[in-house]
């Protein structure tokens, strides 16, 4: 191992939404090489363009010491690798580490004695011995904590948070050996103002990140379960959160859509290995199962009301603002959005989409949809608010009156953006969660 923090010349893999920020940081005291293998990215990149917007041209300068490269031999000259790629989930909601392992294999490749290898990405605990480490040990022909050491630290990112950014979030760190985690606790402490926790172990580690998600996605899932009791009784899922919300021990949890790339994913990756190891999980997987299922029942709701005010469904078209996971934020990735419009699809509706940060391109090349235009001009029978960027939030309920037809257009407010009587008062029959 190294002896001293400024002897580390630290390679970042994978310069997506968490990598980036933490090669910026890095790069401002450390040697630091970012490293991907989209070349269009690195080419942004060195032209001081994030397109995911999570750091600006002006901190990218800042980090005078960071260089990028798509070339694997690059990494050849740094001695600890901190891996961030994605790990998402295939079809049948079970873990993909085909990233993970792809990152794992070029990392191997290039080991030298006293390396250290760092995981950020969110896996199940146990996942960096068990399925990281093999890949290491077989590319280096290295032996794991005689040749070569692992941590574990798992990220905390919140894309589109310009307040809760990188450096002010505790971070959690581990290491495979005592002295390993120091110096895995010191690396981060160098950068995170916050401080750090130090684990006991990488499978505390990942653990602890993977319920973090769980904990919020089943906290949701609740206020989600009751958004529908409260529809059937006929009373306002938010004037009940209101009320309620009086005490001080409320948890202020608000029902929506559940994507992105963690919270909609990360207990998947728990339920897996609880299952590898013989334990069916109930509560967990029956929040995924409400909150998977909230875009479709919204569509189903907007579809509903849709039939009540006579107009005709299969030749109508709905209008939805948002395309994205979160609002203010161009992270389209497990956009629930995309249920919501497949739901219409299968009503024969004509579905026309906007937003208003996303990219267009990268939207189509992943779900096959396009953005169209939704005004005065081209106004629609029924509208769905999915998402509440700022520019939708600031819209009043007779500038989207304008943007549909008919007189008695749908709205569906799904964030609750709006007050309900005054959009009832322009007309429309509204449906939230």
């Amino acid at each position: 191992m190294t002896a001293t923090l400024k002897t580390h010349k630290i390679a970042i893999i994978g310069l997506g939404y968490v990598g980036l920020p933490l090669a910026v940081e890095f790069g401002k005291q450390f040697d630091t090489l970012g490293f991907d293998i989209n070349a269009q990215r690195i080419a942004e990149l060195r032209n001081g363009q994030d397109r995911t917007l999570e750091t600006t041209s002006e901190e990218l300068a800042q980090a005078t010491q960071l260089q990028f490269n798509t070339d694997p031999a690059a990494l050849a000259a740094c001695n600890v690798f901190i891996v961030t790629v994605p790990t998402p989930i295939d079809q049948a909601n079970r873990p993909d580490l085909t990233p993970l392992v792809k990152a794992s294999e070029t990392v191997g490749k290039v080991l030298k004695q006293g390396d250290i290898v760092i995981y950020e990405s969110t896996v199940y605990p146990g996942a960096t011995e068990e399925v990281c480490v093999p890949i290491l040990e077989k590319f280096s022909g290295k032996k794991f904590n005689v040749d070569f050491f692992c941590g574990y630290s798992p990220e905390r990112i919140n894309p589109g948070d310009k307040v809760n950014t990188l450096t002010k979030i505790k971070k959690i760190t581990s290491g495979s050996t005592p002295e390993v985690a120091e110096t895995v606790d010191q690396l981060y402490k160098s950068i995170i103002t916050a401080g750090t926790h130090k684990a006991t172990s990488l499978k505390v580690a990942e653990a602890a990140k993977v319920i973090e998600n769980t904990q919020r996605d089943l906290n949701i899932a609740l206020i989600n379960e009751l958004s529908v009791i409260f529809e059937r009784l006929g009373i306002d899922t938010l004037e009940v959160l209101e009320a309620a919300g009086s005490k001080w021990n409320f948890l202020p949890f608000r029902p929506g859509f559940v994507g992105g790339h963690c919270i909609g994913v990360d207990p998947y990756y728990l339920t897996h290995k609880a299952e590898q190891v013989g334990y069916h999980p109930q509560v967990i997987l029956a929040g995924r199962r409400i909150n998977d299922n909230m875009a479709r029942y919204t569509a189903r709701n907007v579809i509903r009301q849709m039939l009540r005010n006579g107009i005709d469904v299969a030749r109508s078209t709905v209008g939805v603002l948002g395309a994205t996971f979160k609002e203010n934020c161009p992270d389209i990735r497990n956009s629930k959005v995309i249920d919501l419009v497949r739901e219409f699809e299968t009503w024969g509706v004509t579905v026309v989409i906007a937003d208003a940060w996303a990219d267009a391109a990268e939207f189509t090349h992943e779900y096959g949809l396009k953005f169209g235009t939704i005004d005065a001009q081209h106004q629609v029978d029924a509208l769905v608010v999915a998402v509440g960027h700022n520019e939708y939030r600031s819209l009043a309920p007779a500038d989207l009156r304008q943007l549909c037809r008919g007189s008695k257009p749908v709205l569906a407010d799904v964030k609750s953006l709006y007050n309900r009587h005054d959009l009832a008062a322009a007309g429309f029959t509204v449906f939230r969660l």
